[in-house]
């Protein structure tokens, strides 16, 4: 039998995408902005959490929002209303966005206004979490109703986020959702990571991550992150 000759391609993907994630990072900082990569599941309250993000730092930082979805506009306007630079994001079925991606929404964003830039990547708690995206950062929000089992069953996700928002925590008294078991999972798969509890709908502990991401975006603009 002859000798098939195997390509590695996903190996090879990931490596090409991997540089232009550190160019774009690099020529971000270079221009003095920071961006955000922001994933979750759907459902999971990214968008009401934007919106409070927005209202709290509004005042302090220049923010643009790219929101990325398969299909639809309806995030981009409910961004758009808080008087926040919005764009929409259609990955054409693909559920996640790479570095080049990412830098084609920059540049429809345009970010010469704009200091705080804002990926809202697509729902899902899987394929987004292989891409570097070239961010600053990456978070992520797991709501009270999705359980604190979810770092153990998406290790990748958890691991490679720097904040984990838990959000909806206002519903804890009606899920089985154990906080301190929720937190010893998160840093059972990342050690280093920030968890900041949140209620978006409320506002409950959005100042806390606010803070969070006003010190850090500055830190890493000024090359000290």
């Amino acid at each position: 039998m002859e000798n098939v000759r195997v390509l590695e391609i996903k190996q090879s993907v990931f490596a090409a995408n991997d540089k232009q994630a550190q160019l774009l990072r690099q020529e971000l900082r270079e221009r003095g902005v920071f961006l955000l990569n922001l994933m979750s599941s759907p459902g999971s309250g990214k968008t009401t959490t934007l919106r409070r993000t927005i209202e709290a730092l509004g005042d302090r930082w220049r923010i643009g929002v790219m929101e990325a979805d398969i299909d639809s506009d309806v995030d981009a306007k409910a961004i758009a209303e808080t008087g926040a630079k919005a764009i929409q994001l259609h990955t054409g079925g693909m559920c996640h966005l790479d570095a080049g991606m990412t830098r084609q929404g920059l540049e429809g964003l345009d970010t010469s206004d704009v200091n705080l830039a804002i990926l809202e990547n697509v729902g899902n708690l899987v394929c987004p979490a292989e891409f570097d995206t070239g961010a600053s950062k990456n978070a992520m929000i797991l709501s009270v109703p999705e359980g604190d089992d979810k770092p153990l069953k998406y290790p990748l996700m958890f691991s490679v986020c720097d904040v984990v928002l838990i959000n909806k925590i206002d519903v804890m008294p009606y899920f089985d959702f154990d906080m301190q078991r929720c937190i010893k999972n998160i840093h059972m798969r990342n050690p280093n990571a920030q968890v900041i509890p949140i209620c978006a709908k409320t506002g409950e502990g959005i100042e806390r991550w606010a803070q969070w991401l006003n010190d850090t975006a500055a830190a890493w603009i000024e090359g000290k992150e």
